[in-house]
């Protein structure tokens, strides 16, 4: 994908959650950020299994690549301690007329954060054309990873954007708010073509580890969360069974 369209669909995945919830005022948008997050989380660990942690454990890895995986799942779980959990749908507004600015921040950093390894597949540099595999490579990992990241960032944006209408904040600094959400992954992005030794073949795989450690933590954490009784709704059940369909179709 082009770099412009890239922006564009970071941008649009995240405003549309905001949109969404515009739209559908009155309906039970708890229900539809479950099944949107399940699908997600489906979608997520299949990729992980079937993709990402494949090429990351290859023959020429980076040594103990599986210690900036487990970085990647500490940095989700250090904040979530901020966010709340609004990632998978923990949705509870304590803030009536204040912007969490906790949540606020903790979600931009992660958005931020899974923008940068995007960068790689659109960086030209010498290393790249004297290895056309390792440029093919990181383009095919960018498009996967892009795939995740705007999977889910519809159902996160639907739930951050019903915090912040919940929380009687104007409407005006709510879509700023949204705006500014949206526009955190695509400055990761930007992050990512400007610090070009971050993202080039040999640290590449360093940051897309540590993403692909985030995105375990979340996507476990959608799928093995249950109600109160343990068990799996059948919606919940249906939509992440899609996600590793689309995921093994995707792949």
């Amino acid at each position: 994908m082009e770099l412009s369209l890239t922006f564009i669909a970071l941008f649009a995945a995240a405003i549309s959650g905001a949109v969404l919830v515009t739209i559908l005022e009155h309906a039970n948008k708890q229900t539809i950020i479950k099944m949107l997050l399940a699908f997600s989380g489906g979608f997520l660990l299949s990729m992980a299994f079937i993709h990402f942690l494949p090429d990351l454990y290859k023959e020429e890895a980076v040594s103990n690549i599986g210690l900036y995986i487990l970085l990647g799942f500490l940095v989700q779980l250090f904040l979530e301690y901020f966010s709340g959990g609004i990632e998978h749908g923990h949705v509870h507004s304590h803030h009536h007329g204040k912007i969490p600015w906790a949540i606020f921040i903790a979600l931009g950093i992660h958005s931020f954060i899974e923008g940068i390894p995007l960068a790689a597949p659109f960086i030209h540099d010498e290393l790249a054309h004297a290895h056309l595999h390792a440029h093919e490579h990181h383009h095919h990992v960018g498009n996967s990873l892009l795939m995740g990241i705007l999977f889910h960032q519809v159902p996160v944006s639907i739930a951050l954007m019903t915090l912040l209408v919940s929380s009687h904040i104007k409407k005006s600094i709510v879509w700023l708010l949204m705006i500014g959400f949206a526009l955190t992954t695509p400055l990761g992005l930007v992050a990512g073509l400007f610090s070009q030794s971050l993202v080039e073949a040999l640290n590449f795989d360093i940051i897309l580890a540590i993403v692909v450690g985030m995105f375990l933590h979340i996507s476990t954490t959608i799928i093995f969360e249950t109600s109160e009784n343990h068990k799996v709704n059948t919606l919940k059940l249906v939509s992440i069974i899609a996600g590793f369909a689309i995921a093994i179709l995707a792949f």
